[in-house]
């Protein structure tokens, strides 16, 4: 027992002895000092995707009418003063930095539909942000697939339980369509309202719990693996953010619920709610 505790106290105090940088919010927590604000902005992709599971038809953002909402949007956000902005891309550890985002210019906006530039980009530049950092985390060689529903496809095959998944499919696809047939008639401020309420829940992924059987678990592990790719999407902000920083996050609304639970969750960090700034643009627009 006494040699236990000695090796537990080594090891303590060369833990305490050169602290890491990206532990500076645990540290500001105790002290006191200011958090790290963090607003997630979820989003549907606006130029389209064939990536995932249920993609979203999507209609043009480049038009006179739907660019002068997004800056708009633009203008709502940047009352929240951000310092720093992080957006869903890939980029070089450890800073992260986004090197995309120094060819941001009046014509990327007129051509490129993207989330990140019409919102993420578009808000770092009216802000003055020149910290903009991409977090994205993809599986590389020895890595997992974050995302296994192959796997629990073949499962639901050997168990008899394909039509079931199915249905959980086609439920998601209904609303995925509804989204989309609801572009016509609403606002970008009100559609991506709409992308930070129901489209960000993340009720589909518990509800495929219901297909484990025994130990055959790969629900579960779907689960789990999806749980891991935000994790490491938040370990990548928790490291390029400081004490004070006020940072918005415009990622793929499916991300949205994890990243807000590890903000609530972390010490040193605050979570901040876009609805607020985006109902802000809506009844301007309405006249109200």
């Amino acid at each position: 027992m006494i040699r236990l505790t000695g090796i537990l106290f080594f090891l303590f105090a060369v833990g305490c002895a050169s602290t890491p940088p990206h532990t500076a919010q645990l540290d500001a927590a105790a002290d006191g000092l200011p958090p790290v604000k963090v607003m997630v902005v979820g989003s549907y992709h606006m130029a389209g995707s064939n990536r995932n599971l249920i993609d979203i038809e999507t209609e043009s953002v480049l038009t006179p009418a739907r660019q002068a909402q997004l800056a708009a949007i633009a203008e709502s956000l940047n009352g929240f003063q951000p310092t720093a902005v992080a957006v869903e891309r890939i980029t070089d550890a450890p800073a992260y930095v986004d090197p995309t985002y120094k060819e941001y210019s009046e014509a990327m906006l007129a051509a490129n539909a993207s989330e990140t530039v019409q919102v993420a980009y578009r808000l770092a530049g009216l802000a003055g942000v020149d910290r903009v950092y991409g977090i994205d985390e993809q599986p590389s060689e020895g890595e997992p697939d974050y995302f296994p529903f192959g796997k629990l496809m073949q499962h639901a095959e050997r168990t008899g339980q394909t039509e079931a998944v199915e249905a959980l499919i086609a439920e998601g696809r209904a609303t995925a369509d509804a989204f989309a047939a609801s572009q016509a008639e609403k606002t970008m401020a009100e559609l991506l309202l709409a992308s930070n309420g129901k489209m960000a829940s993340p009720e589909p992924y518990y509800r495929m719990f219901q297909f484990d059987r025994g130990e055959d678990q790969p629900a579960s592990e779907l689960q789990a693996y999806w749980f891991m790719r935000n994790a490491k999407i938040f370990s990548k902000l928790m490291q390029v953010t400081e004490p004070g920083d006020r940072v918005v996050v415009v990622y793929g609304a499916g991300h949205k619920f994890w990243l807000e639970h590890f903000v609530d969750q972390t010490p040193g960090f605050e979570r901040v709610d876009p609805a607020p700034y985006l109902r802000a643009v809506i009844a301007a627009e309405s006249g109200e």
